[in-house]
């Protein structure tokens, strides 16, 4: 079958299903292989379960006209999100960087839904799957797309810009994440740099936070570009006005107060403010966006609890992103400050270094309370408490219970440190 007919029986059924569990109704179903499944096997229960048609790549499977037999589903999968982003006049915007893609990408959403119709990234569906099934959803009348990537090896920014061709992209930033995967904090440069390179090479139109040098000096003297600065006036003028604990910013004499904590956020908030500039959204109505944006998910998220102001933001860590986040939490008015903090994942040879450098910084910063948690923040040299478990950790706070003041919740995902809150 060619990728023309296999694009015309998607318009007839524009839906992409990849598990079998989670069938729409006249769905495609791409039967997709990983290290333990092969959903080959499950092609006739998605079948039977309401799916169209069936894409596999198992001749041993392909028992009926509903399935369609090609020679990776995977491929197929990609090639076809392709040729659909290639069949629809929305413009993409690409999106990456070691820290605040997620956040960012849903900030840039509302604001630019405020005028266009535009799609986004679910999640954080932001790889080889994710980024197909993302364009995927765009439809006639979608104008923007604003699409996640994510990676931890070089090449994986440079492949998925393959598949979605973006007209426009934004580096959040270049952090300490994935260090094993991208071997070296040069090697997350480049990797997350193949954004710059793909945007270059195709003539498209890149956005930057001109007060990162990094950005700067990658971009040089390329002139299809437009940035946010606080201080050179020769790009666009966006002020941190304060913090403590939500952001505040100055856009053209206009004040926005989002329900985001932290001066990271401000950059998260002034890219989607940068974009809506560049797309002509009205100030007031990105202010309405911005102000009426609430975190979800683990990510940035404030909880009060009886004298507790609790800092949610235990999606996930890195020792950039935990700087950051520990940065906020010395800032706070409301004392004392304390941390429940866990391990950071993917650090390679380099863990049980920047596991010592967390520990370090929570003094240097003054931070009143910490509670480390996990195998690398276990073996670390501090006067806090550590608890190699959060088991150990529970059991230590029902003796003990944290009642007051600010309180930062920050580990990686498989540390899922969002039980914590139930707690206190």
């Amino acid at each position: 079958m060619t990728l023309e007919a296999l694009h015309a029986m998607f318009l007839q059924h524009p839906n992409v299903c990849t598990d079998s569990r989670k069938i729409i109704p006249g769905c495609l179903f791409f039967a997709l292989k990983g290290p333990n499944f092969n959903a080959n096997k499950f092609a006739a229960d998605a079948l039977e379960k309401g799916a169209a048609l069936a894409v596999i790549d198992e001749s041993d499977y392909a028992i009926s006209d509903q399935y369609i037999l090609v020679e990776d589903a995977l491929h197929t999968l990609q090639d076809l999100a392709r040729f659909h982003r290639r069949h629809c006049k929305a413009q993409v915007i690409a999106l990456t960087g070691s820290n605040g893609k997620t956040t960012t990408k849903e900030l840039m959403y509302a604001v630019l839904s405020k005028k266009y119709k535009t799609l986004a990234t679910e999640g954080n569906l932001n790889n080889h799957i994710g980024v197909p099934l993302t364009l995927l959803r765009m439809e006639a009348d979608t104008e923007l797309a604003v699409v996640e990537m994510g990676a931890n090896h070089l090449g994986e920014i440079e492949f998925l810009c393959s598949i979605a061709e973006p007209d426009f992209g934004y580096i959040t930033n270049f952090g300490k994440a994935h260090l094993e995967g991208f071997g070296s904090e040069e090697g997350v440069v480049q990797g997350k740099s193949e954004l710059y390179d793909h945007l270059i090479e195709h003539d498209k139109y890149v956005f930057l936070n001109a007060d990162d040098p990094v950005q700067i000096e990658k971009l040089g003297a390329y002139i299809k570009k437009f940035g946010y600065s606080t201080e050179d006036h020769q790009y666009f003028n966006i002020q941190l006005l304060g913090d403590d604990p939500f952001v505040r910013l100055n856009v053209e004499n206009i004040e926005i107060n989002t329900r985001l904590i932290g001066q990271y956020n401000f950059l998260n908030a002034a890219a989607a403010v940068l974009l809506g500039k560049y797309f002509n959204v009205p100030i007031p109505d990105m202010k309405e966006a911005l102000e009426t944006y609430v975190a979800q998910n683990n990510r940035s998220q404030v909880i009060e609890r009886d004298g507790l102001t609790i800092l949610l933001d235990a999606y996930n860590a890195n020792p950039t992103s935990m700087e950051v986040a520990l940065e906020n939490l010395s800032k706070q008015s409301k004392k004392p400050t304390l941390a429940i903090l866990g391990d950071m994942f993917e650090l390679g040879e380099v863990a049980t270094r920047e596991h010592q450098e967390v520990a370090e910084l929570v003094d240097e910063l003054g931070i009143d309370e910490v509670y480390f948690i996990g195998v690398n923040f276990y073996g670390v040299q501090t006067d806090h408490w550590q608890f190699e478990t959060f088991e150990e950790f529970q059991e230590h706070l029902e003796g003990d219970p944290i009642k007051a003041g600010t309180l930062l919740i920050k580990g990686s995902r498989g540390m899922a440190l969002e039980r914590a809150v139930e707690l206190l």
